[in-house]
């Protein structure tokens, strides 16, 4: 099944766009996209600064809770992104567990994962901010942008269509 792909212009979050998508039963793998994104969210109630420019999208899918836990998720989500991102810098991207992606011990994404029941389903909804072009200000962490260790021409449709079809193939062969 092919992963649908809705753009806003400005939300106040995408993984409540998603949460809310999955409560009206619009449950068909998604990925929410959005060029500004007013309350972002991070993990234990932090806000994600979410500048301008920069990367900020959710995806969720029906996931079989039998087969996999909640923790291997966190583990594939940040490796799938590690990956992703490590082809278009020239520093090494380390991850700082649970959620965290650094370049040189400075924050470059987050991962926001959470889990809703629906109607006896469980979904798995993952949020991804990567400061592609800009770094927020940010008191509590150091924080930097893919664009300040770029080997190659970086853009949000690149990264977003590299991500969409990661999690395209995950969803299609592994019946999550």
């Amino acid at each position: 099944m092919k992963i649908r792909l809705l753009k806003y212009k400005k939300v106040s979050s995408t993984n409540n766009i998603a949460i809310n998508l999955i409560k009206r039963n619009r449950i068909r793998p998604t990925i929410v996209l959005s060029k500004a994104q007013m309350k972002g969210r991070g993990t234990r109630g932090k806000k994600w600064i979410s500048k301008k420019g920069n990367l900020f999208i959710t995806i969720f899918f029906e996931i079989n809770q039998k087969k996999i836990d909640f923790k291997q998720y966190a583990i594939m989500n940040a490796f799938i992104l590690k990956n992703i991102i490590s082809k278009y810098v020239n520093k090494k991207v380390t991850i700082k567990w649970p959620n965290d992606l650094l370049i040189e011990k400075m924050k470059v994404c987050g991962i926001l994962q959470e889990i809703v029941n629906h109607d006896n389903k469980i979904y798995l909804i993952v949020g991804i901010g990567i400061n592609t072009c800009s770094t927020p200000n940010i008191n509590s962490v150091k924080a930097t942008s893919l664009r300040e260790f770029a080997k190659k021409k970086i853009t949000n449709q690149k990264i977003l269509k590299d991500i969409k079809s990661i999690y395209q193939k995950l969803i299609k062969y592994h019946t999550i």
